[in-house]
């Protein structure tokens, strides 16, 4: 059980990185709520085995302290208007990455436009950006306990500090160390060809990377990625294995 208070959690998608928040925030002791575009009876067992509720999306919304965006980038703007009725004192998080070839090209994202302020924008309210810098099989393998040896840290954006804390102690409870990033404006450090991207770096090799980021460079080394990912799996939705995946990413990225 995690130390601070449970919170209700409302998560958004249940894909490969919102299963496993549904998964570890639930058996970190919060409310979990969890729904997906098919409806809360396609929602798998093992999402709901730690005990997040499959709902609706609008009930996933509905009194909760945290809402959590666990969708494809380009599906943000078909659920904006369940956002806007949200309560302003709700927090919402974006998990979402930018890649042309699922989301098709968005203008404001290749003329240079941050992913997640282009994120709040459509959806009218601020977000804070986390966990989308790690692959989805770290995520759901390599946690570890606060204060674990070797523990994997995740960088966290936002331009609220009280929320983008709140948001880096959930990060705590589903097992890795949470870095601050500062402002929104600066979260293109942890987008997808950054060094701090699917690379499975600890705490105090976070500032550097972030550091080392160089905004040109993004686009070419994240589409590089992708092909071999492509290439290897087949496919252009299949995540890779996840040593494969922070292989790649650290010969690429850093």
């Amino acid at each position: 059980m995690n130390q601070q208070s449970p919170l209700s959690i409302g998560i958004l998608g249940t894909g490969h990185i919102g299963k496993t928040l549904a998964r570890k925030l639930a058996a970190a002791g919060h409310s979990v709520k969890v729904a997906n575009s098919r409806g809360p009876e396609t929602i798998d067992a093992d999402t709901l085995e730690t005990g997040a509720v499959p709902v609706k999306a609008e009930q996933a919304v509905s009194d909760v302290d945290i809402v959590i965006l666990s969708v494809p980038l380009i599906r943000i703007p078909e659920i904006a208007p369940l956002i806007l009725r949200l309560p302003p004192e709700v927090i919402v998080a974006d998990t979402s990455n930018y890649y042309p070839h699922r989301d098709r090209k968005i203008d404001a994202i290749e003329g240079g436009q941050v992913e997640s302020q282009w994120v709040e924008e459509q959806l009218g309210r601020p977000v804070i950006k986390a966990w989308n810098a790690i692959g989805s099989g770290s995520f759901a393998a390599k946690g570890k306990p606060a204060g674990a040896e070797s523990r994997i840290a995740i960088p966290v954006a936002g331009d609220n500090s009280a929320h983008r804390e709140l948001i880096m102690k959930l990060v705590s409870d589903t097992g890795f160390d949470a870095y601050d990033a500062g402002s929104l404006a600066d979260s293109w450090r942890q987008q997808p060809g950054s060094p701090v991207y699917c690379t499975d770096l600890h705490y105090n090799e976070i500032a550097a990377a972030l550091a080392s980021a160089e905004a040109s460079r993004l686009a070419t080394r994240r589409d590089l990625a992708a092909a071999i990912f492509h290439e290897r799996a087949g496919d252009s939705t299949t995540n890779p294995d996840a040593d494969f995946g922070v292989k790649v990413s650290r010969l690429l990225f850093m």
